[in-house]
């Protein structure tokens, strides 16, 4: 199964405001959408808070197994699996018959599994000082950038934002 992590982030490293997205990027949303269902079944793993800021609308996430990280052993939400620790959180990826499990968040989550996955797809936006919730330090030594596509600011794009593909090894 392989294990990836999906990220916007600023050129500062913030990824959040509050409990949301400090941007509206439109091509950033749908490339999201693309690469966690793709075409076979897949997870997306993300923590209370992440599940929490998504629209009702889009909750769960459709066309994938939503696993949400959380402390609380009490906390259920429908279309929700609850996983309290990161082998348990992969257990359940695997046990679902996923293809590919995405992490897609929030800073802690991405600090947990950081050693986890081999690769990382960052849409970094051409802004800074955007929010007050920060992707964890990442040491890129070991790491190879694959830069795919640069999208322009325009009205369905708040910003200019480049999407690469790092990957481990």
């Amino acid at each position: 199964m392989k294990m990836a992590m999906i990220v916007a982030m600023d050129e500062d490293g913030c990824i959040g405001r509050g409990n949301g997205l400090p941007w509206r990027l439109a091509s950033d949303m749908a490339r999201f959408k693309r690469l966690t269902e793709s075409d076979g079944f897949n997870s997306v793993i993300m923590g209370r808070r992440t599940w929490d800021s998504l629209p009702e609308t889009f909750r769960p996430l459709p066309e994938r197994s939503n696993i949400v990280m959380s402390r609380d052993t009490d906390w259920s939400e429908e279309g929700a699996i609850t996983a309290l620790y990161v082998g348990r959180a992969i257990e359940i990826a695997f046990a679902e018959g996923s293809d590919e499990c995405w992490v897609i968040g929030g800073a802690q989550i991405y600090e947990m599994f950081m050693d986890r996955v081999d690769e990382i797809h960052v849409t970094e936006v051409h802004t800074n000082g955007s929010g007050d919730v920060f992707f964890p330090e990442w040491d890129r030594t070991g790491w190879s950038r694959d830069e795919i596509e640069t999208v322009e600011p325009d009205s369905d794009n708040e910003f200019a934002s480049t999407y690469s593909v790092w990957t481990r090894g």
